[in-house]
């Protein structure tokens, strides 16, 4: 019996040892977006780079769709950080825009450039935003800031029209542009985008431009937005730069996450960042140097990181 109990004993403690790594770890969930778009892409690299340099974490990316589910799940403390646009991640800091309230959240870095790109083909004879009054327009998918974005700016230059407004997704965008039941549509992602690549294949893509002059009120109304010039070449058959309008991707947490949590995270990220730009050409945009031009204060955790970093 003595020798039966120290067995069992023994094995008890031999079960508690090896469980014991597995209940250290530290599991993050990475907000993002759906599979075929640049969040979860991204985000999926930045969770291989964290399961692969930081000891006792196991990283996820997370599904979901996009900033503001992202911001409500990781403000409610369902994951630890995600992906949004400047724009959606300002608007939940002050409760404004989809947000009721204000959220408790912080920056954790600017990543890259989220163009809003408008999209013709050369037989509608759009050349202008000017010309895209009494167009059909996609705007993106309904609620998207896509679609806030540039029902913005269409009212701006005054050619907004609701009753020619459709909102659709990018691939839908893009099939109903190349079908004529829509003379434009949009895109706000990183240049070149998937969507867009595809049209330029099958059509004579035509981007169209900006004029800052026209669109700088709207700018200093809504801050978090950029000016951006997407270079020449970007697309097939681009000779030309295209002025356009950034609302700049960013990676952020929970004000509650701990200090050290949210450190060693952008530690690993900043710190491997060369691993994180071979994911995707996007993501070569992705630098220290930039990383603190976030819309809201940042976390603690990654203020730290880049105070050390000498940002």
């Amino acid at each position: 019996m003595r020798i039966l109990g120290s067995m069992l004993a023994a094995a008890g403690l031999a079960a508690v040892f090896a469980a014991s790594p597995a209940m250290s770890q530290e599991r993050v969930s990475i907000g993002t977006g759906g599979t075929g778009g640049l969040f979860y892409v991204i985000g999926a690299g930045m969770a291989e780079v964290l399961n692969t340099h930081v000891d006792g974490m196991t990283a996820r990316a997370e599904v979901t769709g996009a900033s503001v589910e992202n911001i409500r799940r990781v403000a409610a403390g369902q994951m630890t950080f995600g992906f949004s646009s400047s724009s959606t991640l300002y608007e939940a800091s002050v409760g404004e825009g989809p947000f009721e309230e204000a959220l408790p959240v912080a920056g954790m870095a600017y990543l890259y450039p989220a163009v809003l790109q408008i999209a013709t083909t050369a037989d509608t004879g759009i050349e202008t935003m000017d010309d895209l009054d009494g167009k059909r327009i996609n705007l993106g998918p309904p609620g998207s800031n896509s679609a806030v974005l540039v029902q913005r700016m269409l009212e701006a230059y005054d050619v907004f029209d609701a009753s020619n407004a459709q909102f659709l997704s990018y691939n839908e965008g893009t099939s109903a542009l190349m079908n004529g039941t829509v003379d434009a549509t949009v895109v706000l992602a990183g240049a070149p985008t998937a969507a867009l690549i595809d049209l330029g294949a099958q059509r004579d893509m035509r981007l169209i431009p900006i004029e800052q002059d026209r669109l700088a009120e709207m700018v200093e109304t809504y801050p978090f937005y950029q000016f951006y010039e997407i270079p020449a070449g970007t697309y097939t058959g681009q000779e030309n730069g295209v002025m356009a309008i950034n609302d700049p991707a960013t990676i952020f947490t929970a004000t509650e996450v701990p200090e050290e949590t949210v450190y060693g995270i952008t530690k690993a990220l900043f710190d491997n960042l060369a691993e994180i730009q071979e994911i995707h050409p996007q993501a070569k945009e992705i630098s220290v140097e930039n990383a603190t031009n976030s819309p809201i204060d940042l976390h603690p955790g990654a203020q730290r990181y880049f105070d050390e970093a000498g940002q």
